[in-house]
């Protein structure tokens, strides 16, 4: 099995001056999930390399167990450390595409067209997509015979009062859980942080960090069933 993981190389919070980029947990949750499983991972970035750390990710209190591994694992360092370039990704040398959290995916992946175009080729040739809290966002111009991938299918991400409780609301490009429901999206959420991952169909999106683990879980799980049974709709409220 071989997973495509996705991370944004935007550093700069909108025009506050402040440092933003991937959310830790939203990349050593999955990552681990995927590795532990035997999975064949890439890694890859718009601008290759070094992908940014959100330092707000990686303070005290958001500290959590796969972080702790992640930062005594000279392998996975390396790995992130070393990212592809996103323009050099095609869809036919993966089984799906994981798409890393955090608010810089806002800024250099939601209207990327490489990252459209590739999105598109995955779900074209039959293959699951997934997204992680802000990073839903990166299919709001994705297309799929001739309508928005999302219209119509259950998918959840970052909400409107999760992004009202770290004050940037009024920072990112969109709000994640309006614009999916501008889309004809099927919006579903928990309270704040509790998590929520939803796979409708080939679609598997996830709503904030406290997701990541069973948003991952839960592709891998679609991943082992044979396709014509990735018709089917599962809900997964798995923590860490």
């Amino acid at each position: 099995m071989k997973i495509l993981m996705v991370l944004t190389s935007h550093d700069i919070l909108g025009d506050t001056g402040r440092k933003t980029g991937f959310w830790l947990e939203e990349f050593a949750a999955p990552y681990f999930v995927f590795r532990d499983a035997g999975v064949d991972l890439m890694l890859c970035s718009p601008k290759g390399g070094q992908p940014p750390i959100d330092p707000k990710s990686d303070l005290p209190e958001n500290q959590t167990a796969s972080m702790t591994r992640f930062k005594n694992d000279s392998t996975a360092q390396k790995a992130l450390a070393n990212t592809s370039k996103l323009a050099d990704m095609r869809s036919e040398n993966f089984d799906t595409i994981f798409y890393v959290g955090g608010h810089g995916p806002m800024w250099d992946l939601v209207d990327n067209k490489v990252s459209i175009a590739l999105i598109e080729s995955f779900y074209n040739a039959g293959k699951p997509v997934a997204a992680v809290c802000h990073s839903p966002g990166v299919f709001h111009r994705v297309m799929y015979q001739g309508t928005p991938l999302i219209k119509g299918k259950r998918v959840t991400g970052f909400t409107d009062t999760e992004e009202e409780e770290v004050e940037l609301t009024h920072v990112v490009p969109f709000l994640v859980e309006d614009e999916l429901k501008k889309l004809g999206g099927e919006f579903e959420k928990v309270p704040n942080w509790k998590p929520l991952a939803i796979v409708d169909g080939r679609l598997l999106t996830g709503q904030n960090p406290a997701s990541s683990t069973g948003a991952a879980k839960a592709l891998l799980r679609l991943l082992a069933r044979p396709p014509e049974l990735w018709t089917t709709i599962e809900i997964s409220h798995e923590a860490a």
